[in-house]
């Protein structure tokens, strides 16, 4: 197994990209990826799609006990955001306060450093959500 590096993660098409699949059929879209419609089962044609990381806050949260590796972070806010192409989608909330985030509240997503692991300081970067001032 390779060990991980930034040019592994970087492979991950869906990882700095926001790349789920979308069903030809009935063009329901997933993220992450699907190679299986769960409303047309087998009998469909899955596709590569880029979702344009514009959503809003479906639901919200903020923690106070993190796991591992989150310490140095928190407390923190997290959010569950309906996309614009409809899947919901987890991740951090960052330039926003608890007292300010609400239901429907329009985000978009952003690339950002995650966490700096073990002792050579891999750095893993993932999407967050930022509130976009309408």
């Amino acid at each position: 197994m390779e060990k991980p590096s930034a040019s592994m993660w970087r492979r991950i098409k869906s990882r700095y990209n926001l790349v789920g699949s979308i069903c030809k059929t009935c063009n329901t879209v997933y993220f992450p990826s699907r190679t299986v419609c769960r409303k047309c089962g087998r009998n469909t044609k899955m596709e590569d799609s880029t979702l344009s990381g514009l959503g809003e806050v479906y639901s919200f949260t903020k923690i106070y006990t993190p796991p591992e590796g989150f310490k140095d972070v928190a407390p923190y806010n997290i959010v569950a955001v309906k996309m614009k192409e409809g899947p919901i989608v987890e991740g951090h909330l960052v330039n926003a306060s608890k007292d300010n985030i609400k239901i429907g509240m329009k985000v978009k997503a952003i690339f950002r450093k995650m966490l700096t692991e073990g002792d050579e300081g891999l750095i893993f970067y993932h999407f967050k959500f930022e509130p976009i001032s309408v």
